[in-house]
């Protein structure tokens, strides 16, 4: 993918005629993905499990862990470069970077802020972290189309990065064998009404009564950091399956749905679902209420498990590199994590 214009002055982040018919469009994609394949036959040496056991109930085959000494920053910066290059952009380029991620380099400062020096990105360009977990690429996507069309920003990178095997359990059958590592990134500019390739709608949302059925304990400011928080493993994630299964089910059709009304489509219309690469049984309930089958959806859960707020943008990425998406094509993009929090977006490729 190419931009269709580089910014005439990017020393200037406003480019804005009033009144005119602004919208967003992704203009360039880019991922990264560890070298190191962790199967599930890899994951049966340690633990009371099995192949058939995590693929009946997930659809997970194998995930990628990030190599000693890598960090979240790292991916982040290798799948923005990617995302660039398909543009036909540079950082300097930029009016905004949002990262979305629950496993930041350090509490702070952000990984944005890191990223942005790392590519030289210029001092008006703001840059912050999303914590919205699954949900955090769809957040980002939608904080990206507002600047835009608003005329606050002309162009937008957006992350969705997490290096989630640092944060899981890996004696617990329950949660380490869904979750992966990677990034994936997605550069944002403006288009017209009648171009192609428009974010036609975005939909955001949040059930805070559940906040308990996936979460991290300590490490905040609610318990700080001790050894015997620790020895507990309250550091790391902690996961009510039932309660996000239900959720996942109820809240994607919902937030799905609320998207497709927005831009007045119908699921038929729908070429590709790229969703959140979370569980394969929640991913065909989904379907089943949306009325579009699995065949419809663009899926690496197989190769690369859950890797949260990355997994939309790494899939997209995949598949318009790999010519599965094609232009005019109608994608829905839809996730759900912690929180819980959920969204969805419908674009017109």
């Amino acid at each position: 993918m190419t931009s269709t214009q580089h910014p005439q002055d990017p020393t200037s982040a406003l480019r804005h005629e009033a009144g005119a018919s602004r919208g967003a469009r992704i203009i360039g994609t880019g991922s990264d993905l560890p070298e190191e394949i962790r199967t599930n036959f890899d994951l049966a040496r340690t633990l009371d499990t099995s192949d058939e056991w995590i693929r009946s109930r997930t659809g997970i085959g194998a995930r990628r862990i990030a190599a000693k000494g890598d960090k979240t920053s790292d991916m982040a910066r290798r799948a923005s470069q990617r995302a660039l290059e398909a543009s036909g952009l540079t950082g300097r380029d930029l009016d905004m970077i949002v990262v979305a991620t629950v496993t930041p380099d350090r509490p702070l400062p952000s990984t944005a802020s890191l990223i942005h020096h790392q590519l030289g990105a210029r001092t008006d360009c703001a840059a912050f972290d999303v914590a919205a977990a699954c949900g955090g690429f769809c957040y980002g996507l939608t904080l990206a189309r507002a600047q835009i069309e608003s005329g606050l920003a002309r162009y937008v990178l957006v992350i969705g990065v997490e290096l989630l095997s640092r944060i899981v359990d890996w004696t617990d059958r329950g949660t380490c064998v869904l979750f992966g590592d990677g990034a994936g990134a997605v550069v944002v500019g403006p288009t017209d009404a009648s171009s192609t390739g428009r974010v036609l709608a975005t939909a955001l949302g949040v059930d805070g009564s559940l906040t308990e059925s996936l979460t991290i304990v300590a490490g905040g400011s609610e318990e700080p950091p001790s050894d015997e928080a620790i020895a507990a493993k309250r550091h790391l994630v902690r996961m009510n399956g039932q309660e996000v299964f239900k959720a996942a089910v109820r809240y994607l059709s919902e937030v799905s749905a609320r998207s497709l009304t927005q831009c007045g489509l119908t699921p038929d219309q729908i070429d590709w679902v790229v969703p959140h690469q979370a569980n394969q049984r929640i991913l065909e309930a989904v379907g089943d209420r949306l009325g579009i089958p699995t065949s419809r959806m663009v899926l690496n859960l197989e190769r690369y498990g859950n890797t949260s707020s990355a997994s939309i943008p790494i899939a997209l990425d995949e598949a318009v590199r790999g010519g599965v998406i094609k232009p005019g094509q109608h994608l829905l993009f839809c996730a759900l994590g912690a929180g819980v929090a959920f969204g969805s977006a419908v674009v017109r490729w």
